[in-house]
């Protein structure tokens, strides 16, 4: 398959078996995989892992910013039932928090106060488009969440609230929709969506299996990479023929 009309293109829900088998797949992979299926616009640009060395894999749960104003004051609940907090609660083990702060590295999503939520919950981590704050709280009292973000900040005064969740946002250029697969490392995070995250899986396996192989030849005859490197079709042929030559 390499056009979206292959797909049945609603949301579906991911199950964890295909966050588990993504988590294994270096980030560069899955990108390949999701552009191979026709989705281009899938990196969060700007963001980084402010967790480095931890891999993440996990479901949005989306929540949206808007520029402050009395009148969005007034027709937006608050407290417990703030939309921050009705998208915190809806992340359990599997989930991430997605939100979009437009870029704003003076508004911070939260501290390690208000994403003790997502501790308490399990939650796998949070993927914001603008400020994290209380980094070092985070690491000293293992929240163990997976964290990116435009910037850390300690801005306490923000220039917008959370104001929708569990709408279809913008995360530094991609679209997520609630329930679509964050995938990210330490070069990055992206948007799998949801009806193609099996498909992804399936293709960033093979080709990552493919790409070892080919390490494996290049070292074994001491050639150049060129040889054997970008991937042919006839290299996948070879592959799959050994594979079932090993028993894999």
């Amino acid at each position: 398959m390499s056009e979206n009309q292959s797909f049945d293109i609603k949301p579906v829900h991911v199950p964890d078996e295909v966050l588990q088998g993504l988590k294994k797949i270096p980030t560069a992979t899955v990108y390949n995989a999701v552009r191979f299926f026709g989705s281009t616009l899938s990196v969060c640009e700007g963001l980084q892992n402010f967790t480095e060395g931890k891999k993440l894999a996990a479901r949005a749960r989306t929540l949206r910013f808007l520029p402050n104003r009395d009148d969005l004051k007034a027709m937006t609940p608050s407290g417990v039932d703030s939309p921050e907090y009705v998208a915190m609660g809806k992340c359990g083990p599997g989930d991430v928090l997605v939100a979009d702060i437009a870029g704003d590295n003076k508004t911070v999503v939260a501290g390690d106060v208000k994403l003790l939520q997502l501790k308490m919950n399990n939650a796998d981590g949070v993927v914001v488009n603008g400020a994290i704050r209380d980094l070092d709280v985070l690491r000293d009292e293992d929240y163990g969440l997976s964290v990116y973000a435009t910037a850390r900040s300690f801005h306490g005064s923000p220039t917008q609230s959370p104001a929708e969740e569990d709408v279809v946002i913008n995360c530094g250029g991609a679209l997520v929709r609630p329930g679509d697969v964050m995938v990210g490392d330490d070069d990055g995070v992206l948007v799998v969506p949801s009806w193609m995250a099996a498909a992804v899986l399936e293709h960033a396996t093979e080709h990552e299996e493919v790409e070892n192989y080919i390490k494996e030849k290049i070292r074994d005859e001491n050639v150049a990479p060129g040889k054997y490197y970008p991937p042919q079709p006839k290299s996948f042929e070879e592959w799959r023929e050994v594979k079932k030559q090993r028993g894999l």
